[in-house]
């Protein structure tokens, strides 16, 4: 280890060991301090054990802190990355978790005549050098070469007192030491404090990649994401560039083939057709950039717009060029997920009630029953009195059934072809099909409407005999933006299968080749037993506590989520990375916006 330089002061009069104990007044004098230096200084600084210097099992009990040298203090900030050499190469890799101002002198400055001068006089940044800078290190991680290969391991190593602390500048370092892939899908910057971190290498940014093989497990877009952000804090434009990285990338099925992924986008404010085009925004040197460091951008080709026919609307699509196919939900997907008819809340008794009248109705009338011919067969009094005097159905609850199972005349069997007959376009290997619902002014229309259709997915997705085999096939992403207007807490009976279909389908996501992408402003809404099987969250800025503290990220980082401008995101994956800050980019890699 090359030491810093033997350093000489002069002035103070004072021995080692002894403190410098001036007045105010002869401090006043005494501004300058020479520090001769045998060679080139390197680094920002040293450790320093004045108050011990200590690893250890338990974080909270570890302390290791740096002194900075006057030059280098005004660009340390907190989160910083430092290493730490250790005499035989390795490297402790660490955080900044605390900087402090401490009295070099034993003198009082909290008094009125030194407040007073200070405010009388113009700052040149010497009387900085009379207090100690200090900085306190999270030890993250020890690197090590092995075979030529930089690897990580936990900290195990105390580092020696005054060893020089530099910071960590080397893209291999850093992402070694955060445990960042160097390959897979690209989210955005890794930043400290809303700056991207710098480097020597060309570009001069550290790209934060997902990882996206087989190699080390399973590709971590079949754990599922989670996208968390507030009104304006670019989480619709976060989600394009993270979908556009995914759109086109193949992955391996059980049989060995390896199909393109197909994304189904749930869209409620019509904003995803979008990605079928180019952004005008995106200059010519951006995308170049953005080639050098192999991210995918401009307009995806196969995109197409899944419209919805609901009786009454309309849809208007000038703000894209995307192919539009009108579908319908046909009736007898209620089948197999009767709590679409169940509208407003059913208790158990209602609930086992409407499925008794839906199984006894598709016995009649088989998979061609119609909605008008289910209505029709519940306004039958016969029926009523039959099962109320056999004990099966009491008159109220079949009142109470029928009530809420009238009015969605609008969303089943309308004048479009049924979605059923559409798997193959639908369900696209390398496309991405959005299904918009901003036209639907109904709620409880639109709430059928996801429901139906991502049923369907999930129920082929996870069925071992599966009607569909394009959607068995078929490695997929089900995205769903207001995930928290379909996926919040169960206190219903159909509330309860929603959330049941939605909580296996999460489990079963990495074997079945399912991914769930879940975008929400409101993440505290979202149902535990889902939210707890999201292994990638992106939180963008939140400014409701009770929305952070249903993220669960770590309290460093969560400090930081209020205060966070556009687009700066918390990552925390713990199967990909420690937990970082990012930076997104600066612009939508599609069409964005209604301009």
């Amino acid at each position: 280890m090359t030491d810093l330089g033997d350093f000489k002061t002069s002035g103070s009069g004072a021995s080692d060991g002894e403190s410098s104990i001036r007045s105010t007044d002869e401090r006043e004098e005494f501004t300058e301090y020479e520090a001769e230096a045998v060679g080139t200084d390197r680094g920002i600084g040293t450790v320093a054990v004045s108050e011990g210097l200590v690893v250890a099992e338990e974080g909270e009990d570890c302390r290791i802190r740096a002194y900075v040298t006057t030059g280098n203090r005004s660009e340390i900030r907190l989160g910083s990355y430092l290493l730490v050499p250790y005499p035989d190469g390795e490297l402790l890799f660490s955080r900044i978790t605390a900087l402090e101002y401490a009295r070099e002198f034993h003198a009082d400055d909290a008094t009125e005549i030194h407040a007073r001068r200070a405010m009388r006089r113009t700052w040149n940044g010497e009387d900085e050098r009379d207090f100690k800078f200090v900085a306190t290190l999270d030890p993250v991680a020890v690197l090590y070469s092995d075979g030529g290969e930089l690897k990580r391991r936990m900290t195990d190593r105390v580092p020696k007192p005054d060893a020089v602390v530099r910071r960590a500048t080397d893209t291999e370092e850093i992402k070694t030491g955060l445990k960042i892939p160097e390959e897979g899908v690209f989210l955005g910057h890794l930043a400290v404090g809303g700056e991207r971190v710098k480097t020597a290498a060309e570009p001069p940014t550290i790209d934060y990649r997902l990882k996206d093989d087989y190699t080390d497990g399973d590709p971590l877009v079949f754990r599922h994401t989670l996208v968390a952000g507030g009104t304006g804090s670019g989480k619709t434009h976060s989600t394009k560039n993270v979908l556009r990285q995914y759109l086109g990338r193949e992955y391996e099925m059980d049989d060995g083939r390896t199909p393109g992924l197909a994304v189904v986008q749930f869209d409620p404010q019509d904003e995803y057709a979008q990605m079928h085009d180019d952004n005008p925004q995106v200059s010519a040197e951006q995308a170049r950039g953005f080639d050098r460091e192999g991210i995918s951008h401009g307009g995806y080709d196969d995109t197409t717009v899944f419209v919805p026919s609901v009786a009454g609307t309309g849809y208007e699509a000038s703000h894209h060029r995307a192919e539009r196919v009108e579908f319908t939900i046909p009736f007898s997907m209620v089948r197999s997920n009767r709590w679409l008819v169940a509208g407003a809340s059913l208790n158990d008794n209602q609930y086992n009630a409407l499925s008794h009248l839906l199984e006894r109705f598709f016995r009649q009338h088989g998979n061609e029953g119609t909605y008008e011919e289910f209505k029709t067969f519940l306004d039958d009094p016969a029926l009523r009195e039959e099962l109320d005097e056999s004990g099966r159905v009491h008159e109220a609850t079949y009142d109470a059934v029928k009530r809420r199972a009238w009015g969605f005349d609008a969303v089943f069997d309308g004048d479009a072809r049924p979605i059923t007959e559409l798997i193959h376009e639908f369900v696209r290997p390398g496309g991405l099909s959005v299904v918009p619902t901003y036209h639907i002014n109904d709620s409880r229309a639109t709430e059928v409407v996801v429901l139906a259709v991502a049923s369907l997915l999930i129920d082929e997705k996870l069925s071992n005999d599966p009607r569909f085999d394009r959607i068995k096939e078929t490695p997929l992403v089900i995205g769903m933006d207001e995930a928290h207007n379909f996926l919040s807490g169960a206190d219903s009976a159909q509330g309860a299968r929603v959330i049941g279909k939605f909580t296996e389908a999460a489990k079963q996501g990495r074997k079945e080749r399912l991914g769930l992408f879940l975008v929400t402003q409101d993440p505290q809404d979202i149902a535990e037993s889902i939210f707890k099987q999201v292994n990638t969250k992106l939180v963008l800025n939140l400014g409701d506590e009770e929305a952070i503290k249903a993220v669960n990220i770590p309290s460093t980082l969560a400090g930081k989520v209020p205060y966070m401008e556009k687009g700066q995101q918390v990552v925390y994956s713990p199967d990909n990375s420690e937990p970082v800050e990012l930076c997104g980019l600066p612009v939508c890699l599609t069409r964005h916006g209604r301009d």
